[in-house]
């Protein structure tokens, strides 16, 4: 996720409300079994799906909002843009 986060910094990850995922929030999310930052590259929210990429262009796939565990906050500390608001405050 250079420049983004880089290697070995600190992330704040809280739990995500999937209807205010937009494109370009960095979302914890399962893929194949193993859980990852990726950047939002796309929405279908009819399918209630997110397409998830690197910052450097390569998309990764698509992968469904129960998949979607938790949005990025804070990198070391900073805020991320447009991340507040978007918790999930109560199970489900």
């Amino acid at each position: 996720m250079v420049p983004l986060i880089r290697s070995r910094q600190l992330v704040t990850v809280a739990p995500v409300n999937p209807d205010l995922i937009e494109v370009g929030d960095i979302v914890l999310a399962r893929v194949a079994g193993t859980v990852y930052l990726h950047l939002v590259a796309a929405i279908e929210r009819g399918t209630g799906r997110v397409q998830i990429s690197n910052n450097r262009g390569r998309v990764n796939g698509w992968t469904n909002y129960a998949r979607i565990y938790g949005i990025c906050t804070a990198v070391d500390g900073t805020p991320r843009p447009r991340a507040e608001g978007k918790s999930r405050t109560q199970p489900g």
